[in-house]
């Protein structure tokens, strides 16, 4: 979802409350443990303003950017399927409840 909402915002920066407030439902820690893990990979770049409190901006690189077209097709792979999913995990919980 991080690089759908950076992909999106491309090329600018987005802070990081802001990206916090287009992820709904996305933890403060987990969107930071992501962007941190996104960065090491070298999909996101960072650039801090030494503010008080600091202002962090975050920007997908070349290599981040070139997931949006397969992270695409993921998407609406699982669009598509979303029936058969929801379907096998009905069947996984009445079975799981049976036993």
């Amino acid at each position: 979802m991080a690089v759908k909402v950076l992909a999106e915002a491309s090329p600018e920066e987005v802070r990081f409350a802001e990206l916090q407030r287009r992820m709904a439902g996305v933890s403060q820690k987990m969107l930071s443990v992501t962007l941190q893990a996104m960065t090491r990979d070298g999909l996101v770049g960072r650039r801090v303003e030494p503010t008080v409190p600091p202002r962090v901006y975050y920007r997908l690189t070349p290599l981040g950017l070139s997931l949006e077209g397969p992270l695409a097709m993921v998407r609406a792979w699982a669009e598509e399927h979303m029936a058969e999913i929801d379907g096998a995990n009905r069947r996984s919980q009445d079975e799981a409840a049976t036993d």
